[in-house]
């Protein structure tokens, strides 16, 4: 699901269930997240999936620009439509997994606060494709699933704790905001919504450890009522394990990032 937007004006635009669609209609709501990310004047702001900009229109009246990715055509004239007495918009259709945000970081000159309501059926892909660029990223903040934030937010032990908790939080501070309702929606959908921040930490890991850091936690979490021993099979060796300090007896729900990381630095003693 995509929470797209609702400017207030009479809605000419048929929320569509391929793109996830589902416009943001409350202004307190609104407010709140345009309070959240407090933009400052000078920064480049990226907005992913505006809908019919009831994020944008705020956004421009406090910053003056934007650049907006949306993949729905036929929304373009209506965003710039609504958007026209507030400021400048660049608006790129596209799919946002295709955005090379390096590059066009290179073109702003300057590092990217990337805001949005994300396509909740590729929220995960997305996250993925974003981290992968954290270098040119100051910080995010979006709208996604609450069950999704709570994933990404949660401590190890936690229920929900995975590898998508993990691969983040080795890349980002996490920042649940606050949670929002379906009937801020239109059409109202059936799962609570939450706003998170994602900050990129200030030192980040190198490019081969993020990768051992993957190629361990998928395999953790491929099987993740099995113990280490087990999971980590074809992985690590058990020695490996031990040598990171860590109880091969243990699940993966249980470790926390700085024991995955361990594991990740003996796969690359042991694979290189």
């Amino acid at each position: 699901m995509q929470d797209s937007s609702h400017t207030g004006s009479k809605q000419t635009h048929q929320a569509r269930k391929r793109f996830g669609q589902n416009f943001l209609k409350d202004a307190g709501v609104i407010q709140g997240i345009v309070a959240a990310i407090d933009p400052k004047p000078g920064e480049c702001i990226v907005e992913i999936g505006p809908g019919q900009g009831a994020l944008t229109v705020p956004l421009l009246k406090r910053h003056g620009s934007l650049t907006a990715i949306e993949l729905d055509r036929d929304l373009i004239p209506l965003l710039q439509q609504a958007c026209v007495s507030f400021g400048s918009l660049e608006l790129i259709q596209a799919d946002v997994l295709n955005v090379d945000f390096c590059s066009f970081a290179s073109t702003q000159g300057g590092k990217l606060r990337v805001v949005g309501n994300l396509p909740y059926n590729i929220s995960t892909p997305l996250l993925f494709h974003l981290i992968s660029q954290i270098d040119v990223v100051s910080d995010m903040h979006f709208m996604l699933q609450k069950e999704v934030v709570e994933r990404m937010a949660s401590p190890p032990g936690g229920r929900v704790y995975g590898r998508l908790s993990v691969m983040l939080q080795a890349q980002c501070e996490i920042a649940h905001l606050f949670d929002v309702a379906p009937n801020s929606f239109i059409p109202a959908p059936k799962v609570w919504s939450a706003i998170v921040r994602l900050t990129p930490l200030k030192v980040q890991p190198d490019a081969k450890l993020l990768n051992a850091l993957d190629k361990v936690v998928r395999a953790a979490f491929s099987a993740r009522r099995k113990t280490l021993s087990n999971a980590l099979k074809g992985t690590l060796e058990l020695a490996q394990i031990r040598a990171a300090e860590v109880d091969p007896g243990a699940r993966a729900e249980t470790l926390s990032q700085a024991q995955f990381q361990a594991l990740a630095r003996e796969f690359l003693a042991l694979h290189g």
